[in-house]
């Protein structure tokens, strides 16, 4: 018998909102089936099953918050003989956990009904938003799971309703109605997405991600570590490599820095791994975190899996995917979890070197700046070349500067032969 818990999707997680279950008592499930959809302040996650097996109990009701490591059902061999007879003799359509509200429900009241008639399904988080900004649920278009009204649907409900109040042309009051005084309040209109949402709704994430990031740099001691790589072939091939495709399936920089991490990753793999009960684990499968920016404030790290295995357009394929989901909140847990390494790059905004911090339980980052044309020497010649600094931060726990020259290296080597990483490592 084997139980499936509320899972830590990260170390600034504490809890999490069971929002609705996607199988029920006798199904059958394999390895990376979704089981159920988890809220936590990063987002709406689906959440895997790791093992094969039937369900066959589910422990706790849908709108429930409960703590990670919380026990929320049974996955056994088989149905056991009575829970069998009961599922079988139960009326179709009925609820398999008679003391469960239906998925999304409120705490008091019902939902609002959709315009077709159906009962909406909306987060806890996204109703207790639509009451504080004065939201009507009915008229938000859900982009969650199933078509569940998010956190993030509600927000852009609240940011167009504004805009709409906003562009009504004034009208002046009635001659016979005095003007109001000066020192009096004027009307206050529902925030915008990037004002009161960014300092109230996110306060949570923000939180969260503040005590994870001062964890590990109280925890983790750190060495870091720069080179600056010249671009020169890596663009060059890009350009022409793009110019052979539509626009559509086009390649982007990024995707060539993720390869390129990959392949210096096969050649020094102990910086691929995690720190756990004061011993490195080497990792053999490269999952490497892209850090995406959320819209509305905040960032979240998932992970693209086995990059080192990836061509470059199923590499494109994955980040333009992991990206959309992660801004509309419909990432899977492993998403979350199987990160070996982490790269983020904050070239797009001007930044030309990014010394970050590593995200337990891994045991490096790397950091990418922006492209920017150096004075470059080689061979007794001087010129111009469009140089980039990529930067290691490194847990000396796990790993030196000895190492992490190493790798530092592969992916100077990588960069220099961009046709190599059009194929598999």
């Amino acid at each position: 018998m084997a139980e499936f818990l509320m899972p830590s999707l990260g170390t600034d997680m504490e809890a999490g909102t069971l929002v609705e279950w996607m199988v029920k008592p006798g199904d059958k499930v394999k390895r990376g089936d979704i089981m159920a959809i988890v809220e936590t302040v990063k987002g709406v996650i689906e959440v895997e099953v790791f093992e094969d097996g039937v369900v066959t109990e589910l422990l706790v009701p849908a709108g429930t918050e409960v703590p990670v490591g919380t026990l929320l059902a049974f996955i056994g061999e088989k149905m056991p003989a009575a829970a069998a007879a009961q599922a079988v003799a139960m009326p179709a359509g009925a609820p398999q956990m008679p003391a469960a509200p239906p998925p999304f429900s409120p705490p008091t009241g019902a939902a609002p009904p959709a315009p077709n008639g159906k009962r909406l399904r909306v987060s806890p988080v996204a109703r207790r938003l639509a009451e504080e900004l004065g939201i009507d649920l009915s008229q938000v278009q859900g982009t969650g799971p199933h078509g569940a009204v998010s956190r993030a649907d509600v927000e852009a409900a609240a940011a167009a309703q504004a805009a709409r109040q906003a562009a009504k042309p004034a009208t002046a009051p009635p001659a016979a109605v005095p003007l109001p005084k000066p020192a009096e309040p004027a009307p206050t209109l529902p925030p915008p997405v990037e004002t009161a949402p960014r300092g109230d709704v996110y306060a949570g994430m923000r939180r969260a991600i503040a005590a994870a990031m001062s964890r590990a740099n109280r925890d983790i001691p750190h060495y870091y570590l720069e080179t600056r790589i010249d671009m020169s072939r890596t663009l060059t091939w890009l350009e022409a490599e793009n110019l052979k495709r539509p626009i559509k399936e086009r390649i982007l920089p990024a995707v060539l820095l993720l390869k390129a991490v990959a392949k210096a990753l096969v050649a020094v793999p102990d910086l691929n791994g995690y720190w756990i009960d004061d011993q490195l684990r080497p990792q053999e499968a490269i999952h490497i975190g892209f850090a995406i920016a959320l819209r509305q404030g905040g960032l979240v790290t998932p992970a693209l899996h086995h990059v080192d295995l990836r061509s470059l357009d199923e590499l494109m394929a994955d980040l333009r995917d992991l990206i959309t989901r992660t801004r509309a909140g419909r990432l899977r847990s492993s998403e979350l979890t199987d990160a070996t390494i982490t790269l983020t790059n904050l070239g797009d905004l001007g930044v030309e070197k990014v010394y970050g911090v590593i995200y337990p339980p891994q045991v490096a980052l790397v950091g990418f700046g922006k492209v920017v044309e150096q004075v470059w020497v080689e061979k007794g010649m001087l010129g111009i070349r469009p140089a980039l600094t990529a930067t290691l931060a490194g847990d000396h726990r796990a790993t030196d500067g000895r190492v992490g020259g190493q790798f530092l290296e592969a992916l100077n080597r990588s960069l220099q032969e961009p046709d190599q990483l059009a194929s598999p490592a």
